[in-house]
């Protein structure tokens, strides 16, 4: 006598009872939003009591896609949207009119030869192999707008690799670039829960010239690590007459508001393979390491 084989589930799938619902009849009753199923009420979802629902099913969907997609681990690209690629900062700069304006254009057109540089990097770290388990490593991961975001998701794609992109809801529509898998394009409400997917899955970051956003996600990560919160990981940082010009990174430890160890967290970079090779050097270290041990 064989063993029986009991089955997998007995409460039927939420998708059996979601299309059975649409074929209830008419009543007064049923056509009531009441009894409409709770996940499938859009007008219950988004009331500001299911606040806390909303932040578990944008940190979940998220998890479960990339996931089921093996994506190991993520390169992280942060910087500008607003610092075009290097042909279009020069037609800015042609347009310029007025001396502010070609100031400005000026100052965009030298921070935009590291859109050329992110887009290098991207297609150096997106060449790494999958592990035994056929988890990817190392996938380029951006906030999926234009400027050095776009850079880093096209240098994927120049690879044949895929990329990801953790776009928001804005004021201001900000479409996805055309560089990102369709199928790693997540669109989120909440900026905390877009910074979490950031971080998850991270293990290098890339931080090009950028603006608020920008300071915000890498202070955020820096914080992190200060605090313990988050283990040390290579971050990469591009231009560096940019950011000595916007931070005085040593004037923080001359006041005494963060020691001079904390400054050991940034690497600076200008190249593609400098920033490559620093990231393959640190985790060389941090498997002898390991093995020391």
């Amino acid at each position: 006598m064989t063993d029986p084989v009991p089955p997998k589930r007995i409460f039927p799938d939420a998708k059996v009872d979601a299309e059975a619902a649409k074929h209830i009849p008419s009543s007064p009753q049923t056509e009531h939003a009441a009894y409409d199923l709770a996940f499938q009420d859009k007008d219950f979802l988004l009331r500001p009591d299911l606040r806390p629902v909303r932040f578990q099913l944008e940190l979940l969907k998220p998890e479960l896609f990339l996931d089921e997609q093996k994506i190991g681990s993520t390169f992280v690209f942060y910087g500008s949207a607003r610092v075009p690629e290097p042909v279009k900062a020069q037609a800015l700069l042609a347009a310029a009119r007025t001396d502010k304006e070609r100031v400005i254009a000026e100052r965009l057109v030298a921070k935009s030869r590291y859109y050329d540089v992110a887009r290098e990097l991207a297609q150096l770290v997106s060449k790494t192999d999958r592990d035994e388990d056929g988890q990817r490593h190392f996938v380029v991961c951006s906030g999926g707008g234009p400027s050095f975001m776009e850079a880093a998701n096209r240098g994927a794609q120049d690879v044949g690799a895929e990329s990801i992109g953790l776009n928001i809801v804005l004021p201001h529509e900000q479409l996805p670039n055309p560089y990102v898998t369709p199928s790693l394009s997540f669109q989120f409400h909440y900026f905390a829960l877009r910074k979490m997917h950031f971080l998850l899955r991270a293990r290098a970051v890339a931080v090009f010239p950028g603006g608020f956003g920008t300071f915000d996600e890498m202070f955020e990560l820096l914080t992190l690590i200060q605090t313990g919160k988050v283990r040390p990981l290579p971050i990469l940082l591009y231009g560096r007459e940019f950011w000595e010009r916007v931070v005085n990174f040593p004037a923080l430890v001359e006041e005494g508001v963060i020691s001079e160890r904390d400054l050991d967290l940034l690497t600076w970079c200008e190249t593609a393979e400098e920033g490559w090779g620093h990231v393959c050097d640190y985790y060389a270290r941090e498997e002898a390491k390991a093995a020391a041990e």
